[in-house]
């Protein structure tokens, strides 16, 4: 039964990664004028979409850009930059509600460098342009723009998007996140072939947080909740004695060497990123390291069954075994608030850790349910799951 929740668990984890890919796509979206593009790109990061359409016999490009603001009465932003890949020098379209009528205006911004962010007519021409809100709550902009001769001689243009998460007085932008997404929210934009690539020069550092994030979430995040689990609930089984010791030491010793790997890109990342440190998550990830090696390595000083100390040692695995169980899930969402991925990813995570609690709960009134019934026979040995119920062996604590 134990087996079956837990596959159910996994199933319903990897069905609500796959579905949004599915359902959120450029080719879904449709327009309140029923607005027709040639093209339709689903752009790598921000939960942002582009339709385009390219017009080579007079170079005007039109385009449609859909996203949703960082927070409520937040901005969008897509831009072309005609001479570099950042922000910086980019000429871009800002939309965003007016605060007093409620209604969604675009408006044009001539970034020329990060410190002189103030509404500016573009370096080339934008003869239309207008913004609406969806009923998803995102904006979209609209715009016709005159590409340049020499970007229309190239084929492709350096595009680059955003979100912001207000607007101050004289519509200045506020700041927006400096997180993996927002950082890696640009590419190159192929006007004939209807392609977008992204600049891959910029994204190892990205890709290692990714990686560093990963590995920390499946090992102090669910691989050690789940050997605790099968320890505290699978071993009342008589049937799955001894599996379930060997089950649990797998899912820990594997937990442990995948949050150790985690834990050294952790150390590389802090090491390449001078000035930036967060610091609640790297003690807890200095703390979990050092209480999992304790862990492990307390597995071979563990006394025999029957030995004076090995109740005192039961009391430092289990105390060790649970601030591990609960330090692990904190770091896991101060990590998720760090990166800011998707939301997707978040909420899979926490469908997991929710299905985790409640299939504990359904495993701690079976096992109440099991002890009891078992006392109830009147056995003159109650099996603990460490022994075979032998009716000539003691019972034994863990």
């Amino acid at each position: 039964m134990a087996t079956s929740l837990l596959a159910s668990l996994f199933f319903t984890f990897w069905a609500l990664l796959i579905s949004p890919a599915i359902s959120l796509t450029c080719s879904s979206q449709k327009f309140t004028k029923n607005q027709v593009y040639s093209n339709c790109l689903d752009l790598p990061s921000l939960a942002s979409y582009l339709h385009f359409t390219y017009d080579p016999s007079n170079t005007t490009l039109s385009v449609a850009f859909i996203s949703t603001p960082s927070k409520t009465g937040g901005w969008i932003s897509w831009a072309i930059n005609p001479n570099a890949t950042g922000m910086a020098g980019s000429q871009a379209l800002v939309a965003y509600k007016n605060s007093t009528t409620g209604v969604a205006v675009v408006h044009t911004f001539d970034i020329s460098s990060y410190s002189s962010i103030v509404p500016k007519d573009l370096s080339f021409e934008v003869p239309d342009k207008t913004a609406e809100t969806r009923s998803d709550g995102s904006l979209a902009i609209f715009a016709t723009i005159k590409i340049p001769a020499n970007l229309a001689a190239k084929g492709t243009i350096n595009q680059v998007w955003q979100v912001g998460p207000g607007v101050g007085e004289g519509g200045m932008l506020e700041r927006h996140d400096f997180a993996a997404a927002n950082l890696r929210s640009k590419g190159t934009l192929d006007l004939k072939n209807g392609q977008s690539s992204t600049n891959s020069g910029g994204d190892t550092t990205v890709k290692k947080k990714n990686i560093h994030g990963i590995l920390n979430t499946v090992s102090w995040g669910i691989l050690f909740p789940l050997g605790a689990m099968i320890a505290r609930y699978i071993r009342s089984f008589e049937s799955a004695d001894p599996a379930w010791f060997y089950l649990h030491v797998f899912c820990q010793t594997s937990a442990y060497a995948i949050g150790v790997a985690g834990w050294g890109t952790g150390l590389k990342l802090g090491s390449e990123s001078s000035g930036i440190t967060y610091s609640g998550h790297r003690y807890i990830g200095i703390a979990l390291f050092v209480l999992a090696t304790v862990q492990i390595f307390a597995l071979f000083l563990r006394p025999k069954k029957d030995h004076k100390l090995r109740f005192y040692w039961n009391i430092y695995h289990h105390s060790f075994g649970y601030a591990i169980l609960v330090l692990g899930i904190i770091n896991v969402f101060k990590g998720f608030n760090i990166l800011k991925p998707e939301h997707k990813w978040k909420s899979a995570y926490m469908i997991v850790i929710i299905s985790m609690g409640g299939i504990s709960l359904l495993l701690e009134a079976i096992t109440w349910i099991v002890v009891l019934k078992r006392k109830s026979r009147k056995s003159t040995k109650p099996y603990d799951g460490y022994n075979n119920a032998q009716s000539n062996q003691q019972p034994l604590a863990m």
